[in-house]
């Protein structure tokens, strides 16, 4: 009897446990990134979250109460207690229903209307992608829930004390963006989505996002002189952010340095870029559109100006720009070029350029990230493309420690301290490994090298090691990173190492050849066979992969 009974309880034990793995799995899909970003930058913002999903008891099926469950979990994340979220909407659930409605200003009914409940279950999907404004909310007097009345008013297009600007944007920055929309033809939310419109970096070092905006993107004449236009830098303060006007033109958060509130442009003038005077108490209360800083300082600059009749043109001939301004995307586009008037990839047998070859290479493999990444986009509901640039941007600050490092340690050094960081992240490696995803999609789709970089080293942190082949490209080629053909070495070698124990190809799979072509170029890069030994496959091309 006994021995009836506890194999009873083993084999119902194996099929609950057997069932529950695949949900595991499609909740992880669905939510995607779920507070992965603030995660990775504050640990205890979201620690847990995901785990405490997966431990349900569904013997049978039912959407009604799948849909309850889903109102429950967010009834609770916003501090509006259901109780244990079992699909069933007893006096409890009722009772906290009331609770969010009389917050949100609806009937307190205790029973919800499809609005109500579209948009309490689609804020819950919206804060577990974490960011700068979950992480604000929840240091704020009333928690995330302040959330729910921050994206009732942007639903409504209400700017009010609790809404924080587009996206979450610190008021004077988006001020800032309106002032722009309104001298231009696209509006403030296509401006936020335009690539090098909006750049974020900590600039004085208080740990907090400052902002650079660079109108030279937005399509207007107003905010532009013969050879320069309008970039404003916000920085942080404890009464909210400074704004410091410049005249310049191909800069980025690297070329200004801020103390506190006060910004300046650490290139020098003959860079192409004229600096404005630090905004004072005095001028500051008068920022109208026009009213930039810029005009009175523009006098003692004209200077050099003799000598250097093309001076813009200057803006190319920086050596110690080139690793941050280099454009992959760019750089991309001609190699394809490239490969097409030579009749193909390079192959192991043809490989005459190892240099091109890992070239050719690199740019499949960032195809294949961005399709990727792509892809994992898609599963998130209810987010923006904006949104998940502006979370994966907070990235590559957060691994901006293990980027320094490539340039001087070894790759299993690096990897070592990237492990460690993975490990004190409080996420779960699939967790990380999607968010890496996304940011690596994020990174190369804007030519963003600290992201993509960043993401690529996590992924190869989670265990994932053929992306180390990304970081031997970076490191190869110069993009985001100084230039070391022979710290390169160490990531390619790890990367081919693994993939010839038998782990899965993360790019272009199904094409054994292509190990040996990186193999043979990699080691041809740093002095060794310039012609390679031929595989035993004939010299056919490889084949060009379509990311659709």
């Amino acid at each position: 009897m006994f021995s009836h009974s506890l194999k009873t309880t083993l084999a119902a034990s194996f099929l609950l446990t057997s069932g529950t793995a695949p949900a595991m799995a499609d909740n992880l899909g669905a939510a995607l990134v779920g507070s992965i970003i603030g995660g990775v930058i504050v640990n205890e913002a979201n620690k847990n979250r995901a785990r405490k999903q997966t431990v349900t008891r569904q013997k049978t099926y039912s959407p009604a109460r799948a849909q309850n469950r889903e109102t429950q979990t967010a009834l609770n994340y916003f501090g509006f207690p259901a109780g244990t979220p079992d699909g069933v909407m007893g006096r409890k659930s009722r009772s906290a229903i009331a609770q969010y409605q009389g917050h949100m200003g609806f009937p307190a009914t205790g029973e919800l209307t499809p609005y109500e409940r579209d948009f309490l279950v689609s804020s819950y999907s919206r804060a577990q992608i974490g960011g700068p404004q979950v992480i604000k909310a929840m240091q704020g007097p009333t928690g995330v829930r302040g959330l729910l009345l921050t994206w009732r008013d942007e639903a409504t297009g209400v700017r009010s004390a609790s809404s924080g600007g587009y996206g979450g944007l610190p008021f004077e920055v988006s001020e800032a963006v309106d002032e722009i929309a309104a001298s231009a033809d696209p509006s403030a939310e296509q401006l936020l989505q335009r690539s090098g419109f909006m750049q974020l970096a900590d600039l004085n070092g208080d740990g907090k996002n400052d902002y650079m905006i660079d109108t030279s993107v937005s399509g207007s004449s107003f905010w532009c002189g013969a050879s320069h236009c309008s970039v404003m830098v916000f920085a942080s303060t404890p009464q909210g952010y400074q704004r410091n006007d410049f005249m310049a033109r191909g800069v980025t958060t690297a070329s200004f340095s801020c103390h506190q509130g006060v910004c300046r442009m650490t290139d020098t003038p003959a860079a192409g870029s004229v600096q404005a005077a630090a905004p004072t108490p005095a001028p500051a209360p008068a920022p109208a559109p026009g009213a930039t800083v810029l005009a009175s300082t523009v006098a003692p600059v004209p200077a050099p100006a003799p000598a250097q009749g093309l001076a813009g043109i200057q803006l190319f001939e920086q050596p110690a720009d080139a690793p941050t301004l280099a454009s992959l995307t760019s750089h991309c586009s001609k190699v394809s070029l490239l490969t097409s008037s030579n009749g193909g990839y390079m192959t192991v047998a043809d490989m005459r350029d190892p240099e091109l070859a890992l070239g050719e290479q690199f740019c499949l493999a960032r195809s294949y990230a961005i399709n990727s990444g792509e892809a994992l986009v898609a599963k998130i509901n209810g987010v923006t493309q904006a949104q998940v640039d502006s979370q994966c941007d907070a990235f590559g600050p957060a691994v901006q420690p293990y980027l320094a490092k490539l340039g001087s340690d070894g790759a299993e050094a690096v990897i070592s301290d990237v492990q460690k960081f993975v490990l004190q992240s409080n996420m779960s490696i699939d967790q990380l490994a999607n968010t890496a995803g996304i940011c690596l999609f994020s990174g190369y789709r804007r030519d963003n090298m600290d992201v993509a970089l960043g993401a690529a080293l996590i992924m190869v942190g989670v265990g994932q090691r053929p992306y180390a082949e990304l970081v031997g490209h970076h490191l190869a080629q110069g993009f985001g990173v100084v230039k070391s053909a022979d710290k390169a070495q160490g990531w390619y070698e790890t990367a081919i190492s693994a993939l010839e124990a038998g782990a899965t190809p993360a790019f272009a799979p199904g094409q054994p050849e292509r190990v040996a072509l990186i193999k043979a170029a990699s080691t041809g890069l740093v002095g060794g066979l310039a012609q390679p030994v031929p595989a035993a496959s004939t010299a056919s091309a490889l084949p060009t992969f379509s990311t659709d």
